[in-house]
């Protein structure tokens, strides 16, 4: 059965046009204006869950199991559905957290319904969610897998203490990759980046939100308390690595292509990432660095007017089960949100999933978790002019 037909939003160029810019749209999108802001009492809905048994789902492409067979079966979210009787229609349908932000914003702030129940964003774009009241308080009472079982690193991210309005779906590693054999020895921190012998062949990620945390950390800054100077003295010595030649280019997830070939020898990656080219070249390794790398999140988020709220908690409840969360992180291969899923992968008869359960980029031990922290988000009155600044030296 379809979702109740609703009228098209606008296109995002139409809706930056209308706000002057994207500048402009992450200013509105956290200062609180009247157009933007959704109070309390206008987020919810009537529920319909009880005799509406179904939900919509949106999730980034290649996000959730396939069967090996037929990629159109979702072994675990096909469980879900025979278990509770609830239809899932899944849609892959979010490719970047800016689009899809200008694709679902009109509805939001005018107060209207997405025809979605369920979206997975990045915590840094869910801040923007939260601040602008666009996301609805869950029910904890309905799950008690999520409060038992969430990794206590992920629990209290500062734009969301407790995690009452997101629930990480996935979650990641910022950190450096390279290969062994090419470089010819180890790397263990950010400075190492500014290395000679890695003059030309060294990338770091394009978007300020990707790249910036773990740069501060090599300067020595805590970025759970991060201020403006330690923003721009970052920025000052990337600027002076851009000058002399250091970087070669500054990358999205294409940053893969020349690890592989060579073409770099050393760059700023995620962990999930790196997982899948270590199983055709084990020389290429992760570091978190000695002075620390930033854990991020995808997170579960209801967006406010969702029709099916009950559904959606209990869908999210069941990925918190550790047998479920097993299933999943063996398939997607980023940190799992789950540590109790370790010890299912580990009774695992199939030895190569067994091994995962060892692998400290989807479990990370106890030496490695000390390193690893959630950064504070760039408020709304920080991103205009820091996003200005860092997009000069991208090239943006």
């Amino acid at each position: 059965m379809a979702l109740t037909p609703k009228l098209p939003p606008p296109s995002r160029r139409t809706l930056l046009r209308a706000l002057g810019g994207g500048a402009v749209l992450g200013g509105l999108a956290g200062c609180g204006v009247p157009a933007a802001y959704v109070s309390p009492g206008d987020r919810a809905a009537a529920d319909v869950s009880v005799r509406d048994r179904r939900l919509r789902f949106a999730n980034w492409p290649l996000y959730v199991d396939t069967d090996d067979d037929d990629p159109t079966e979702r072994p675990s979210l096909d469980a879900f559905e025979k278990r509770t009787g609830i239809a899932v229609d899944y849609v892959e349908e979010i490719n970047d957290n800016d689009e899809f932000f200008g694709k679902i914003s009109p509805a939001l702030m005018n107060h209207q319904q997405t025809g979605r129940d369920l979206i997975v964003i990045s915590d840094w774009m869910c801040a923007r969610f939260v601040r602008l009241g666009w996301v609805q308080r869950m029910d904890r009472s309905r799950q008690p897998h999520v409060a038992r079982y969430l990794d206590p690193l992920l629990s209290a991210p500062a734009f969301d203490p407790g995690r009452r309005c997101t629930v990480p779906w996935q979650s990641g590693i910022t950190g450096i990759a390279y290969d062994r054999r090419r470089v010819g020895r180890e790397i263990r921190g950010v400075s190492d980046l500014w290395a000679d012998d890695l003059k030309g062949r060294v990338t770091l990620l394009s978007g300020l939100d990707e790249a910036f945390a773990l740069l501060m950390q090599g300067d020595g800054v805590d970025i759970r308390t991060w201020k403006a100077d330690d923003f721009h003295r970052v920025c000052d010595l990337v600027q002076r690595q851009v000058a002399r030649g250091q970087i070669r280019r500054f990358t999205g997830n294409d940053y893969t292509k020349d690890l592989v070939s060579g073409d770099v020898l050393a760059c700023q990656a995620y962990s999930g990432d790196v997982i899948q080219l270590q199983a055709d070249n084990p020389d290429i390794r992760f570091v978190v660095p000695e002075e620390g790398a930033e854990l991020w999140s995808d997170s579960l988020m209801i967006p406010d007017r969702a029709r099916h709220k009950r559904n959606a908690e209990r869908l999210i409840d069941y990925y918190y089960e550790p047998e479920v969360a097993a299933e999943l992180a063996a398939w997607v291969n980023y940190v799992c949100p789950v540590p109790a899923a370790r010890d299912v992968l580990a009774a695992s008869k199939d030895e190569d999933t067994a091994r995962l359960a060892e692998n400290p980029l989807i479990f990370p031990d106890g030496a490695m978790r000390d390193r690893l922290v959630i950064a504070r988000d760039i408020t709304s009155g920080e991103r205009v002019e820091f996003a200005k600044r860092w997009n000069r030296i991208v090239g943006l």
